[in-house]
């Protein structure tokens, strides 16, 4: 059983990494979707208040860095800005917003659409208070069946077996049981209480459930077997244009060393539509594109 001697460090917006190089925020995105409406701004705030460059993290998430700071603490004046676009949803469970998602989840390939799934579960763990005490690095992984993130390390997630049915995941090693899609997101945070109950209190308490003795498979009760349908990896998609399943194209660009520099965001957004996907893989996806 893991050790722990201080409270994890996971940076927020209020709560920010002070680095080097000033304060690092990062701004939690549900699956990876971002708006096109929240990247135009972005890159206007990050200009203003940081390097100018919007950093892609492998958890789908975005930061800022380079930014001043007093006391520990970003000015107020970025906080508004961020708030006003939408990147800062939950001031009380901001850190704990760390769901991963197919990226291309209903739109192309996968055995289901989990991206109301993803939303639904953002929505109630925000609206459960106890929750707020998950460390800033538990996260949760939802892979739609195609097992682009079967290999990822996680907390809790599910994996797709069909339209409308999948598996919960407990820790990187155990699985739970079938739940249907709606289902999904309750379950999923019936186990993060769970957890929360049993991993200990102030510096000392676990941020995972693979730190737990038998790596999560305690909270179970009994033992799941692990559905064969469950045993699929899939590489990430390739760089390009990928055929969506309802006849238009998604673009996969490469992002070099996860730096959306201000030229190469605003060319994002001159071929975007309503959002865009940032992938585990720290690159981006533009989804629904016209086919020529």
């Amino acid at each position: 059983m893991t050790k722990r001697s201080h409270h994890d460090r996971c940076p927020g917006v209020l709560r920010p990494w002070i680095a080097d190089d000033g304060a690092l925020v990062r701004l939690r995105l549900v699956g990876g979707v971002l708006p096109t409406s929240s990247l135009r701004a972005l890159i206007g705030i990050a200009q203003e208040h940081a390097d100018g460059t919007i950093h892609l993290t492998k958890r789908t998430n975005l930061q800022l860095r380079g930014i001043a700071h007093s006391g520990g603490c970003v000015p107020g004046e970025l906080v508004d800005a961020l708030a006003g676009v939408g990147l800062l949803p939950s001031v009380t469970h901001e850190l704990v917003r760390n769901i991963m998602v197919s990226p291309l989840t209903g739109r192309s390939g996968g055995r289901a659409d989990l991206r109301a799934t993803a939303r639904e579960l953002d929505r109630q763990l925000c609206a459960d208070p106890e929750l707020a005490g998950l460390a800033g690095r538990f996260l949760f992984v939802l892979d739609d069946g195609r097992g682009d993130l079967a290999s990822r390390s996680l907390d809790l997630g599910v994996m797709a077996i069909d339209p409308d049915t999948v598996q919960i995941r407990i820790g990187s090693h155990h699985w739970g049981e079938l739940a249907t899609r709606e289902e999904a997101p309750e379950a999923l945070l019936a186990y993060a209480r769970a957890f929360l109950r049993i991993n200990g209190e102030g510096e000392s308490a676990l941020w995972h459930l693979d730190e737990l003795p038998r790596g999560g498979a305690e909270l179970t009760g009994i033992h799941h077997a692990r559905d064969l349908r469950t045993q699929v990896t899939g590489l990430p998609q390739p760089y390009g244009i990928i055929a969506q399943d309802d006849g238009s194209r998604a673009e996969h660009l490469a992002v070099p060393a996860g730096l959306l520099t201000p030229e190469l965001a605003q060319a994002v957004l001159a071929r975007a539509g309503t959002e865009v996907i940032v992938t585990p893989w720290r690159s981006i996806i533009i989804p629904d594109l016209e086919s020529t």
